[in-house]
């Protein structure tokens, strides 16, 4: 059973909150699509919104009882801006938070894992995701993206490591069921798909899925860092660089029936994503 209500859907034209904005829209909910510029989605009210920018705070939440928080991308500092709108969005009527994390940030860890651990003392009804890594990482414009499109190559400090990699539109289900089913869980939930893979697996599945090679390319910690850093702030790079190395020494080889069990179906496979993407012309 789920309930009604407005949800503000924050970073409404990124990977997991259009998705997220979309398939609350489609199943008959109100919704307010907040990103910078406001930019349209379908069926949704679309709002400015900045993070850096609290004047956009107040009117995005204007009528909202139940928000998708998005932390602002690459903020070591997450939390000096999210909690004082987390206050703000309590005191305006907002009853549950779900928030997007990551599987390799706990509760207390840095960046947004400040928020998480505040996110019960804020709200009765709260859901933290944390994900693996994303699918749309290998596809999208993310950094894997540009090079396996313009070099045939994925460049990681992972070594032999492996990783339940996600389907972004599992995470935007699971999203949907945490904010608007009668009772919120309450809890965390890491989200990953069927499987565990090395980005060797990954390259070789590309390569029989797409006809067009593509390696994984091994690189040291430093090399990794050195590489992000010419995109990236400095610490927001070494950061990941280390959760590569967390990789390769295992944090991330697990596989959770969280999606199973919040939408009722299986989590879709890279392979079974990849095909999709491909008789589509993705």
């Amino acid at each position: 059973m789920t309930t009604a209500g407005t949800t503000l859907v924050i970073g409404a034209t990124g990977t997991t909150g259009s998705r997220t904005a979309a398939q609350l829209a489609a199943g008959g909910h109100r919704v307010k699509a907040a990103s910078r510029r406001g930019t349209p989605v379908a069926d949704a009210e679309p709002v400015p919104f900045d993070w850096h920018a609290p004047d956009t705070h107040a009117s995005a939440l204007d009528g909202v009882d139940r928000v998708y928080l998005i932390p602002p991308v690459g903020d070591s500092e997450a939390a000096a801006v999210m909690l004082p709108f987390l206050r703000q969005a309590r005191s305006l009527g907002v009853r549950r938070a779900v928030l997007l994390s990551s599987s390799a940030i706990p509760a207390g860890g840095p960046a947004v894992g400040t928020v998480h651990q505040a996110l019960p003392g804020l709200f009765q009804e709260w859901a933290v995701l944390r994900p693996s890594w994303f699918m749309q990482n290998f596809t999208g414009a993310h950094a894997h993206g540009r090079s396996i499109r313009d070099e045939g190559t994925i460049c990681t400090a992972t070594g032999r490591g492996r990783v339940a990699f996600v389907d972004a539109e599992d995470i935007a289900a699971v999203a949907v069921r945490a904010l608007t089913d009668e009772r919120a869980p309450d809890t965390d939930l890491v989200l990953t798909g069927p499987e565990a893979l090395s980005h060797d697996d990954i390259a070789r599945i590309m390569t029989e899925v797409t006809g067009r090679s593509v390696v994984h390319r091994r690189l040291t910690y430093e090399q990794m860092r050195d590489r992000l850093t010419a995109e990236i702030p400095v610490e927001f790079a070494a950061l990941l660089a280390d959760m590569d190395r967390a990789i390769a020494a295992g944090a991330e080889d697990r596989v959770t029936d969280a999606v199973q069990r919040l939408t009722g179906r299986a989590p879709r496979s890279f392979r079974a994503l990849l095909e999709a993407e491909t008789r589509c012309g993705g």
